[in-house]
């Protein structure tokens, strides 16, 4: 019969905070099969008696065979998993933001149709995007404004441009949802599509510049590349498309 593996764990568990890493090393542990010596620490004078007794500065610290592994990115290092860089660029803000767009807009096709598969659902697909991405650079409408000002170039000759964007991306998506008012909703969708594309290119294509992009809000780290200019040619083939019908 194989031994139990067994780590120790210590993380802090007090009555106003409880270590979310904590709670995530143990769960890893006992996923690998582990069983796990669960140590809480309590009270903030026992955590900094912790760190200076092991000479550690955060917590939590796991510990196996009596040789200590770390903390949690270090344990998940230690069973060979990847371990997140927080300044690494990644596309999947927007392509998990693309998927769920088009997940609603085929819902509400079936809803409204008894089919997820129109032309509407097209539509809606587009529409829905440019409100989410739109409420994401709202959530924080200055950190969105400086990392904007780094390509687009009306807003590089107007800094208020930077501020007015994204409740203009909200409100001509808003009004595609509803398919009213298109003599407004089309000319804005064309404008800061036209604008965001012919940026988008310079910055990207033409300077070679490596940016990050603002469309899912100021702290992102998604390039600015292929799908930053889909945003934009998608509010373009909309507005054309609508005009069209």
């Amino acid at each position: 019969m194989t031994a139990t593996r067994k780590a120790t764990l210590y993380r802090m568990v007090m009555p106003t905070h409880t270590c979310p890493y904590g709670l995530k090393a143990k769960d890893l542990l006992r996923r690998q099969g582990y069983a796990v010596e669960d140590h809480w620490l309590r009270t903030r004078e026992e955590t900094d008696a912790f760190k200076a007794e092991h000479g550690v500065k955060t917590t939590p610290q796991i510990f196996v065979g009596g040789e200590r592994v770390g903390g949690y990115d270090d344990l998940r290092r230690f069973f060979g998993k990847r371990v997140a860089d927080p300044k690494a660029t990644s596309y999947r803000p927007v392509i998990a933001l693309f998927v769920m767009t088009a997940l609603m807009a085929l819902a509400a096709s079936q809803a409204v149709y008894a089919t997820p598969f129109t032309l509407r659902a097209v539509e809606w697909f587009v529409a829905f995007s440019m409100a989410v991405l739109a409420l994401l650079k709202l959530q924080n409408v200055e950190s969105f404004a400086t990392m904007f000002l780094n390509y687009d170039l009306l807003a590089k000759r107007w800094v208020p441009y930077s501020y007015v964007y994204p409740f203009a991306e909200g409100l001509a998506g808003v009004l595609m949802i509803a398919g009213v008012l298109t003599w407004l909703s089309v000319p804005i969708a064309l404008f800061i599509g036209g604008v965001g594309t012919v940026s988008v290119v310079k910055a990207v294509y033409i300077d070679r510049r490596e940016l990050k992009c603002a469309c899912v809000g100021g702290s992102s780290n998604v390039p600015l590349g292929f799908l930053s200019l889909t945003e934009n040619l998608m509010m373009i083939g909309m507005a054309v498309w609508m005009v069209s019908r």
